[in-house]
């Protein structure tokens, strides 16, 4: 029975390692997120976290990522390859924090058409 226990267990924290790693783009390409609605479809479908892997190149590849509404994501190149790779760090940093805040606000839905918010009535 203790190794059943110690089984489970491994098995356990095994699971709680589990998560889906799209690929962005190439790996070390930077071109940035090549298929954004197939990510989509894969974090409305996943019960695992969701972490871009690969084909970041600069901070607005990581917001879009996280609009998107992935849990995560990972990068080294654009980060090592930087002209300022602390500066660039940092950038990578507010750029995942604000995307994760966008997702959490909740975009407007898109319109094919112009409706404006401000009132037209009175202005003119």
């Amino acid at each position: 029975m203790p190794r059943m226990r110690a089984a489970l267990v491994a098995v356990n924290i095994m699971l709680a390692w589990l998560s889906i790693m799209p690929l962005g783009a190439p790996i070390g390409s930077g071109l940035g997120l090549q298929n954004p609605v197939m990510i989509r479809l894969m974090i409305e479908q996943a019960k695992v976290p969701v972490l871009v892997d690969a084909g970041v190149g600069t901070a607005s590849d990581a917001t879009v990522a996280m609009e998107l509404g992935c849990d995560g994501v990972l990068m080294n190149t654009a980060i090592a390859e930087a002209k300022d790779p602390i500066l660039m760090a940092r950038a990578m940093k507010a750029a995942v924090e604000s995307g994760r805040m966008a997702y959490l606000a909740g975009r407007m839905g898109k319109r094919r058409y112009a409706d404006p918010s401000s009132p037209l009535a009175g202005l003119i």
